[in-house]
């Protein structure tokens, strides 16, 4: 979408609304996002392909720009868009159907700039938290998030939302072989640190100098063995006795911040 275009010249067609409700994950090859902030850069996201817009016309007026002449659009009303998504999902007048992003490798993450961490997710697989990481991952600048292919959710309305546009602007990396990666990014000089309640070091005594990747596990489990033993330091978020852990997203958004703050 170009900036600073007039929304008025936003047009559409009007007719019946098609499909059923769903989360938003991938259906016959297509995913469907929505919310203003999951719309709105999926539709600037030059690598997205788009297939249609649903919206009402006061979302359609809150988007930053205009769509190009002739996109697929058409009008209608909320309770309409709520049968497209996830039940109570907040579309905020926008449900837009598109195609799933296309892979990207870790050889092209490891070749760009490693002064911006990676972050590696071992089996998190609730959509809100991947996004909610998404989220804190373009917020604090890093490079990439990494996932194991069968351990991990796929695009979704739910997942892009609580990404709130991140899901367009950070990579996110499926690897086959989590350890294998690992050992990959080892290899191109990071620094593994995995974040673990009862490591005996805290998170400021593992954190060096130099290209950092934070590997963190799901709520509850934590990281697996053979992921750990893959990292160089296991470390603790330092947090009160009142509390025994944080949500991964939450221990995300810190370690991304002590990476993005630390002196040097």
């Amino acid at each position: 979408m170009a900036k600073g275009g007039n929304k008025k010249a936003l047009r559409g067609r009007a007719g019946r609304m098609q499909g059923g409700r769903g989360s938003g994950r991938p259906t016959h090859g297509h995913v469907r996002l929505w919310g203003r902030h999951a719309v709105e850069a999926a539709l600037k996201n030059p690598a997205r392909q788009h297939r249609k817009l649903w919206a009402t016309r006061e979302g359609v007026a809150s988007l930053d720009g205009e769509l190009p002449a002739g996109f697929p659009i058409e009008y209608a009303e909320v309770a309409d868009l709520a049968r497209l998504v996830s039940h109570d999902a907040p579309h905020q007048g926008l449900v837009l159907e598109c195609e799933p992003l296309d892979d990207i490798h870790l050889d092209d993450v490891l070749s760009g700039d490693a002064d911006r961490p990676i972050v590696v997710l071992d089996q998190v697989t609730d959509p809100h938290n991947v996004g909610a990481i998404l989220r804190s991952a373009a917020a604090f600048g890093a490079a990439a998030l990494v996932t194991q292919d069968r351990h991990a959710p796929p695009e979704s309305g739910a997942l892009a939302k609580a990404a709130s546009g991140a899901l367009e602007s950070v990579p996110w990396v499926r690897v086959v072989n989590l350890a294998r990666a690992l050992e990959e990014i080892a290899e191109a000089g990071y620094w593994r640190i995995g974040l673990a309640g009862d490591a005996d070091a805290e998170f400021a005594q593992a954190l060096a100098a130099g290209p950092v990747a934070l590997v963190l596990g799901a709520e509850g489990e934590g990281l697996r063995h053979n992921i750990a033993a893959h990292c160089d330091a296991l470390a603790r978020l330092p947090i009160g006795e009142a509390m025994e852990s944080l949500n991964v997203s939450n221990a995300a958004a810190i370690a991304l911040y002590a990476v993005a703050t630390r002196p040097g």
